[in-house]
């Protein structure tokens, strides 16, 4: 199979007095001084006293403005139900995250959304779907690095520049590859068999898909070579892999620890850089001695490119708010992920970072 693969105050108070006369003018004179030098001194501290009061007055006006922002509501609000649009099936992580912004969104401000899957073409089904509707901030395309995988697998001729980002949600480490226990208990028997058996182990992907790019890493990186096929969805992925249909599967840890804790999957590791909390007692591929590291997902918003800037001004607000409800975080670390607020300039530039690498990467496999 061919693989295409961000006053210090100095005041001169120099009072020249001229003496003139005999002793009484002079202690007149000296008098005025003392007085002049006492009345400037009172005049200096006096003018400091303002100037530390103005500067107190200003540090509280700053104060208030970052609450303001953080607190008040925005000018711009949906006028109707918002449709965030996903490029996967129901049961997925990008369906389950989604689900719970539109859950907590509705509970901290008040807007309804509902989740629409639109799986299918790499992502590109949902893409085009949000790029051709109306910029009013009513429909949303939501997920991670989709856009542009798509992209550097020649599926679209276009990449995240195509949309106007809005903020990042959170964020899920690099999904892990899982086997059936039955068939390979540890990372150490799987990489023998593939060794042993080159271009004849079946791992489950989508051409062009995140995961696809992943499995092409981990070959490299493991030296080894594998079958790649498509059985569907998420869902239809874990029953591929407790049927042993396949022999791989990568999967986020939200959808495969149900069956880890049943003894029914074996974990052979993630491809992050360093162990993660949300991911517990599961290891690094370095840690066992396969130097691989591969892109988080970080879940953002793409809107049409002509959406408005106070849309995207109530979505970062929208964004930041229900992330300091105690409720939504413990909902995203159930599902393997953590809270991970970036603004839409700052999700821009995390996509042209993260569409580099895609592009490094497929062009050092090609």
């Amino acid at each position: 199979m061919r693989k295409a693969v961000l006053s210090a105050l100095v005041m001169g108070a120099a009072v020249s007095l001229a003496a003139c006369g005999g002793s009484v003018s002079g202690t007149k004179a000296e008098t005025s001084k003392e007085s002049t030098a006492a009345a400037s001194e009172t005049a200096v501290q006096d003018k400091t006293t303002a100037e530390t009061a103005a500067e107190t007055a200003a540090g509280a006006a700053e104060q208030d403005k970052e609450s303001s922002f953080a607190t008040a509501d925005p000018e711009w609000k949906p006028q109707t139900v918002i449709s965030v649009v996903l490029p996967a099936s129901a049961g997925g992580t990008v369906d389950l995250s989604a689900r719970i912004w539109a859950q907590y969104v509705k509970e901290v401000c008040g807007w309804d959304a509902v989740v629409v899957n639109s799986a299918g073409a790499t992502g590109s089904v949902a893409a085009n779907q949000v790029l051709q509707s109306e910029p009013d901030g009513c429909t949303v395309l939501y997920g991670h690095n989709l856009v542009n995988v798509a992209n550097v697998a020649g599926v679209t001729d276009y990449n995240y520049e195509a949309f106007k980002l809005g903020p990042n949600f959170s964020e899920e480490p690099a999904q892990q590859l899982y086997t059936n226990t039955n068939t390979y208990p540890d990372l150490e028997s799987f990489i023998a068999d593939a060794k042993a058996n080159p271009g004849k182990l079946q791992a489950c992907t989508e051409v062009g898909a995140y995961t696809y790019y992943e499995l092409l890493a981990f070959e490299q990186a493991a030296g080894i070579d594998l079958d790649f096929v498509d059985v569907g969805s998420t869902s239809e992925k874990m029953a591929a892999l407790l049927s042993e249909q396949i022999v791989l599967s990568p999967s986020s840890y939200g959808v495969a620890k149900d069956y880890m804790e049943a003894g029914l999957f074996t974990c052979l590791g993630f491809p992050g850089p360093e162990p993660s909390e949300v991911l517990p007692g599961i290891k690094t591929f370095k840690e066992q001695g396969i130097d691989i590291e591969f892109a988080p997902q970080d879940f953002s918003f793409y809107f049409p490119k002509d959406t408005p800037d106070e849309v995207i001004t109530a979505y970062e607000a929208a964004t930041k708010k229900m992330l300091e409800n105690e409720d939504c975080i413990k909902a995203l670390s159930n599902l393997g992920q953590v809270p991970k607020y970036m603004s839409s300039e700052e999700a821009e530039e995390n996509e042209a970072k993260l569409y580099k690498q895609f592009k490094d990467l497929s062009d050092s496999l090609n």
